[in-house]
């Protein structure tokens, strides 16, 4: 790949959304053949979705949106991702500081977790 299709690439939105859905995918432990069933479309096609070869459509963005448990604008929230190490260490800091935003991120977390089956 030449220097000016990588320097493209970091502003391609394609790329940006492809790599935010493979982010976010990858945080709730799906594999691509997993998350690619649960939102009924080729994983071939999810790949080439998260390396910004294509965009989805507005029912598959919905889908993945749907499945990830987010709103579909947040799949557009590119400069929020950071480095998981750093995210980590920013929660425990929070959470070691204040009870109240430890409860508030506890239940926030508990919202967003999939409802397992009992």
């Amino acid at each position: 790949m030449d220097k000016n299709k990588k320097m493209n690439d970091k502003y391609d939105i394609k790329v940006k959304l492809g790599n935010r859905i493979k982010f976010l995918r990858k945080g709730k432990g799906y594999t691509q053949e997993e998350f690619s069933e649960k939102i009924n479309i080729e994983p071939q096609s999810l790949s080439n979705i998260e390396r910004g070869k294509f965009a989805p459509s507005i029912e598959t963005l919905q889908k993945i949106a749907n499945v990830l448990s987010v709103k579909p604008y947040e799949l557009y929230l590119f400069e929020t991702i950071s480095p998981i190490e750093e995210i980590r260490k920013d929660l425990i800091k929070v959470i070691s500081e204040s009870d109240i935003m430890a409860i508030e991120l506890y239940n926030h977390y508990m919202a967003q977790k999939p409802k397992t089956p009992r």
